[in-house]
């Protein structure tokens, strides 16, 4: 009897997630796994703290080697790139980059996992050494190596966003004079303006540059090496430059084939991550998710959801009952001391999604005021005027208070209103919150004027 065989393209977190599925749930299926680069299964978000020397080790970051998938049972075929897809044939076309030769395998059923790329500046100088993007483990290799060869004294981050934020962390941590440059008018446009602002006073506190409304228009050489980034509002010295400007999905296979696409052009799937083919999954930064509160697929590419994804592929490819319900579009980061969270719409994302809206912010600690070490932070809460329903959060503060956003997207996930928030019973000790935890007394403001 002729084996199933299921292929996989790419070999990073949504893409390994299934083929372990699979390989546990069907042991009688050939898996064949494709990756171009490398590397398999590393914690991208870990990229800007192994630049800044918090994590010393590259290996700490890969949660699991080609060798142990390969021990497995999974065929995982390293620097070779699926460059066609050929549904009515069943079959891939590969780039073997190490024998250079290209050739077709043959799938009964395909898992699309191709992931994001950086978006990249089309201005002048942009291939200058000293320009990097990080966005892969081999990014981050190449930009700590350039530190170490070239001692660079001054930087420019170019993008406010995550990795901006993160980029500038660890460039402040290694002691270079850091600028960075935002073509909004406001850091993190993912938070509303008012809670923007708070990380951006962190930042100037840190000694960071930071200018805003600048849009990146090219950079200037010396010596064939990146000397400044010139933008329409100036022009800042840099002797190593990191350009974060958010993603992109890597959608051109399935749009080739003919395959449905959807939010930024993501590639479209349903609960179970099925495609419009009824033969292809997708999974991860190459693919849409449903947003519940929004009710609409959206892009909104994240470790953990490509993770989650790819479990649901591997389930269903495997017969088993399993469905992504979705996000609420929960995130966090840090800048030093400086938390960064969010769950669900801001109060911009809601009104312009045609919500009527009531929001509620308050300015607290993270313990009890008289415990020692408590720091401040600002919670900001957005409702629907007219029922009452938590549509979404924002906090900013010291050590302690970021992942209190949990409480939030776990409430936005049961869909409640701010009164039924208000009176969870959540845990209270001096050493961990005063006894309203800041997020409920902003919930309990809110709900006053609903």
């Amino acid at each position: 009897m002729k084996r199933e065989r299921i292929v996989i393209v790419g070999g990073d977190a949504a893409g390994m997630s299934a083929a372990s599925q699979v390989r546990r749930l069907l042991p009688e299926a050939e898996v064949i796994a494709f990756e171009r680069t490398t590397h398999t299964s590393y914690a991208l978000c870990g990229l800007p703290y192994l630049v800044a020397g918090l994590v010393t080790e590259p290996s700490r970051l890969v949660a699991r080697t080609p060798e142990a998938h390969r021990r497995a049972g999974i065929d995982l075929r390293l620097r070779s790139e699926v460059t066609g897809l050929d549904l009515d044939r069943h079959e891939v076309v590969v780039w073997d980059a190490e024998a250079r030769r290209e050739y077709r395998q043959a799938f009964d059923r395909l898992v699309l996992a191709t992931g994001a790329r950086p978006r990249t500046l089309a201005v002048p100088g942009r291939d200058l050494h000293g320009i990097f993007t990080l966005h892969s483990l081999d990014d981050a290799l190449a930009l700590a190596a350039w530190l170490e060869q070239v001692r660079p004294r001054t930087a420019v981050v170019v993008g406010g966003g995550y990795v901006g934020i993160e980029v500038a962390e660890a460039f402040v941590a290694r002691g270079l004079a850091t600028t960075l440059v935002e073509g909004t008018s406001q850091v993190l446009p993912m938070l509303d303006a008012d809670m923007a602002g708070l990380v951006q006073r962190a930042l100037e506190e840190a000694g960071v540059r930071l200018v805003t409304g600048a849009p990146v228009v090219g950079f200037e050489a010396r010596g064939g090496r990146i000397a400044a980034v010139v933008t329409t509002n100036g022009t800042f010295e840099g002797e190593v430059a990191v350009v974060g400007i958010g993603v992109e999905p890597n959608s051109e296979l399935a749009r080739d084939a003919g395959l449905e696409l959807g939010d930024r052009n993501a590639i479209h799937v349903d609960e179970r991550c099925r495609t419009s083919a009824p033969s292809v999954w997708a999974a991860g930064d190459c693919a849409d998710a449903y947003h519940r509160i929004l009710g609409r697929s959206v892009y909104f590419p994240l470790g953990t959801t490509a993770n989650k994804q790819g479990r649901v592929c591997g389930l269903d490819l495997a017969g088993r009952p399993a469905r992504f319900p979705g996000i609420v579009g929960t995130a966090i980061t840090r800048f030093a001391e400086t938390e960064i969270a969010r769950t669900g719409l801001t109060e911009r994302e809601a009104r312009a999604a045609g919500f009527e809206v009531t929001v509620g912010s308050v300015r607290s600690t993270t313990r009890s005021g008289y415990f020692p070490g408590a720091t401040w932070m600002t919670v900001k809460v957005v409702a629907d005027a007219r029922s009452g329903r938590l549509l979404g959060a924002q906090i900013v503060g010291g050590p302690g208070s970021g992942k209190r956003i949990d409480t939030v997207a776990t409430a936005l996930t049961a869909g409640m209103t701010l009164e039924e928030f208000i009176y969870l019973d959540l845990a209270y000790a001096p050493p961990f919150s005063p006894v309203w935890d800041p997020v409920v007394v902003a919930a309990r403001k809110l709900a006053r004027e609903v």
